[in-house]
This record gives C-alpha cells, structure tokens and sequence, in this order.
C-alpha cells in the first residue's frame, strides 16, 4: 500500500496499555505493507535514551525547570536523529509520547495548569518541533486504575512514584490537550479488554487511511 509517511503518537497516563496498543499497531501496518519505525520518548536516540534514565531515575533530584528542559534536550536529538530521517525515508514514525505528554506531566502534573508555564510549554513547541504529529491516540483510563495497573508491571519510577494527586492533574493535561485539540487527538476508552482497546484504535486508523 503506498501511503505518504506518517507522524502518529500514542499517548495516556501510566498503565493504560499504550505498549499493547503500539504492539497491534505496528502489526497492522506490517500487514498492510506500510514501511514505519517504533519510537518512544523520553528516548528514541542515542542521548535522548541516556537522559530517559536520569529522569526516570528515582534518585534523580531536579526541579520542575530542569525536567522540562531535559525532556526538550532529549526530543530535539530524537526528532534530528530519528524521527525526521524516517519521515524522509519515507517511513511512518510510530511513537509512545511526544509534547502531548510534556503539556500533561510538566503543564499540569508539575505546573499545575498554570497559564504562564503553559505558554512556556507552547513556545518550546513552536520553536523547537518542526513536525508535529499527524494523528494521535489518548488512551483515555481513571488514573487510579493506569497506577494500580503499572505497580503490578515493574517498581514504580520516578514519574510513577509522583502520587496519585500528581497523575490526576496529568490526567486533566491530557484532557486540555484533546479539548484543544480535537481534529488531531483521538479518545480511545481504555478501560475494556485490549482487543476491543484494538478494535477502536483499528476503526480510527481504517477511516484516516479512507481519508
């Protein structure tokens, strides 16, 4: 099938399937003949991978400033260095996280909403993002379900070890970002069994490849 390259990001809180989701998706591209890359971030390159392991590190000690200019350090790299060189290839870049995340975790889990870190965030975005996602999916769960689920996975990261108060207010950054977003962001319900969180994904990307 010849398709033009696509940017398509899969995004949510922790625990919410987003691995599961990406597996089925890069399965189906594989059997429709689509050439594409799995991406994820913090990481994806070489440097952006190493400073995924200080911020996930519970022993990492930052502030709120210092995160967000690392995870801008680590996409740039990722977006020179992978991202836009698939897409040039001619290649669909399939990618867990991108600045949709950063609007959750650093504008509202770190910042709390506030209008002028946001507005930090957008400058960041429209200086240093060249190519933005053409389509993503927000698998949408109740954070406390996503944190139950993940404690049961691996021990809990730095991210993960924020508290349920923290991933409440990622969950409303995520939200903003659908409101504002609506044409590009696709709510997925993923409080049901994978393959119907498949199912639903697999209907969205039916109708985009129509399109």
């Amino acid at each position: 099938m010849n398709q033009l390259p696509r940017f398509i990001t899969f995004e949510g809180t922790e625990g919410v399937g987003k691995t599961t989701a990406v597996d089925s998706f890069c399965a189906k591209l594989d059997s429709l003949g689509i050439a594409h890359i799995r991406t994820r971030e913090p990481g994806g390159s070489p440097l952006a991978e190493d400073l995924r392991k200080i911020l996930l590190d519970n022993k990492t000690h930052i502030n709120d400033d210092t995160e967000l200019l690392l995870m801008f350090t680590a996409r740039a790299d990722h977006l020179h260095r992978t991202i836009l060189p698939a897409l040039s290839d001619g290649k669909w870049v399939i990618c867990d996280r991108f600045f949709d995340s950063t609007v959750a975790y650093q504008g509202f889990g770190r910042f709390g909403g506030d209008e002028r870190e946001l507005a930090k965030i957008a400058r960041l975005i429209a200086d240093f993002i060249p190519r933005q996602p053409d389509l993503t999916f927000w698998l949408d769960l109740d954070p406390a379900i996503g944190l139950e689920r993940a404690g049961k996975r691996s021990q809990a990261d730095r991210f993960e070890s924020a508290g349920q108060g923290f991933f409440d207010k990622t969950y409303q950054g995520f939200l903003y970002q659908y409101q504002k977003h609506p044409e590009r962001i696709k709510r997925i319900n993923a409080d049901q069994r994978p393959d119907d969180v498949t199912g639903e994904i697999m209907q969205v990307l039916q109708e985009y490849l129509a399109d």
